[in-house]
């Protein structure tokens, strides 16, 4: 029988300096797992968040290679943990105004396992009396809309995606069928719409796919004025909230269970009773 494993949703205030939250990343890493942690998550621009949306492409890597995969790997191996790495500014063949926003895996041994390249891009206007306004797709390439990217790990089998994906529920499902038992949402989430939305879709992406979900999170205020959301955490099958951070940088940590994951499924089995696109 499978003993619960732990997991860390690690919540940073990234800056405009690579060496800088790599440091800082490091810190909460060993943090995590000094806690007991298997696999850390990581938030969505972790490495760079920019005064200026074009600030990324100054570090754009190739797939497998470049300094901050090599200092993932290294630190991967450096801990013996899994690490989900948020997102990494990789580079578009042909297109240097655009990155891959990829989602990338390592494992405890260093070894890069799994990419995912984010689907839903957030190009919106944010309700505000500031006039906020997104438009990621200028400097972003959009990830191949089947790309679905489920891995086994040592707390169990992970769907990944990132921030603005927790808005389109068909994502996840296609998670779940795939088998997934944890859903994984590195984001950089603003404080306006965070302080609506974020709790509320996390606790119900875990609720109607009966997965764990893990949710690091930028927080604070970065280069150029941007304000994001934090509150990183980590929720239930059932969506109560296992563990969370507000507002500091730092480590959410909780135990997953797949043996009382999959008892909650056998004994209020929605996933097996749908109707609808079965």
């Amino acid at each position: 029988m499978a003993e619960p494993t732990l997991i860390a949703a690690v919540q940073m205030n990234s800056t405009a300096v690579v060496a800088n939250n790599l440091a800082t990343a490091a810190r909460l890493l060993r943090d995590a797992r000094d806690a007991g942690a298997v696999l850390a998550a990581l938030p969505e621009n972790f490495a760079i968040m920019g005064a200026r949306d074009t600030d990324k492409l100054a570090f754009a890597e190739p797939f497998g290679r470049g300094p901050i995969q090599d200092w993932l790997a290294e630190t991967a191996q450096k801990l013996g943990l899994w690490i989900v790495a948020g997102t990494v500014p990789l580079a578009v063949d042909g297109d240097p105004g655009r990155v891959w926003a990829a989602n990338l895996v390592f494992d405890a041994s260093g070894a890069q396992v799994a990419r995912y390249d984010k689907i839903h891009l957030f190009d919106v206007d944010v309700p505000s009396a500031s006039g906020e306004r997104y438009r990621e797709s200028k400097t972003i390439a959009q990830g191949a809309p089947d790309g679905f990217t489920v891995i086994d790990t040592p707390a169990g089998k992970l769907g990944l995606s990132v921030c603005y994906d927790v808005r389109f529920p068909e994502l996840y499902r296609q998670l779940a069928a795939l088998g997934a038992e944890i859903l994984c949402v590195p984001a950089a989430f603003t404080a306006k719409t965070g302080e609506a939305h974020w709790e509320i879709l996390l606790r119900a992406r875990a609720i109607e796919n009966q997965c764990y979900v893990i949710a690091p999170g930028e927080t604070g205020t970065h280069a150029g004025g941007r304000q994001t959301w934090g509150h990183s955490m980590v929720v239930g099958p059932w969506g109560e909230v296992l563990a969370c951070v507000d507002a500091d940088e730092g480590v959410a940590t909780a135990a997953v269970d797949v043996v009382a994951l999959h008892a909650l499924r056998a004994g209020f089995p929605n996933l097996s009773q749908r109707r609808i696109g079965v």
